[in-house]
This record gives C-alpha cells, sequence and structure tokens, in this order.
C-alpha cells in the first residue's frame, strides 16, 4: 500500500505545480491586457497628434507662396 501512495503523492504535487504555474500565468496574462490597452490609449493619442500636425503642415504650406513667376515679374 505504501508503494501506492508515492504516486498519488507526486501526482499531488504535480497537480499543485500545475495549480501554481497556471495562476502565475493568470497574473501575467492580466498585467499583458493592462499594458495592451495603455500602450493602445498611447498609441491613439499620437495618431491624433499626428493627424493635427499634418493638418497644421498642410495649412501653412496652403499659405506659401506660389513658386510660379507672376506676371508683373516679367
Amino acid at each position: 500500500m505504501a508503494q501506492d501512495a508515492f504516486p498519488v503523492d507526486q501526482l499531488l504535487d504535480r497537480v499543485e505545480q500545475l495549480l501554481a504555474h497556471h495562476i502565475e500565468l493568470q497574473r501575467a496574462h492580466a498585467l499583458l491586457a493592462e499594458q495592451v490597452g495603455s500602450l493602445t490609449g498611447e498609441r491613439d493619442s499620437l495618431r491624433s497628434r499626428l493627424q493635427a500636425a499634418r493638418a497644421r503642415v498642410d495649412a501653412l504650406i496652403e499659405r506659401l507662396p506660389s513658386s510660379e513667376p507672376s506676371k508683373d515679374a516679367l
């Protein structure tokens, strides 16, 4: 009977190890999900800032004088 208990003890130890590993993976997953949310917000903010900067540059380009010679210069 003592020999039968040994594999059960090993099995119990392995199940406890797997459970502990599962809990660690759940924590890591939660942290990664939080990071994804944060980075997604940061990315959206940067995209918005880039779009605004492009609009300002386009507006400045439109205000530049034309490079074509005017008829008065001829």
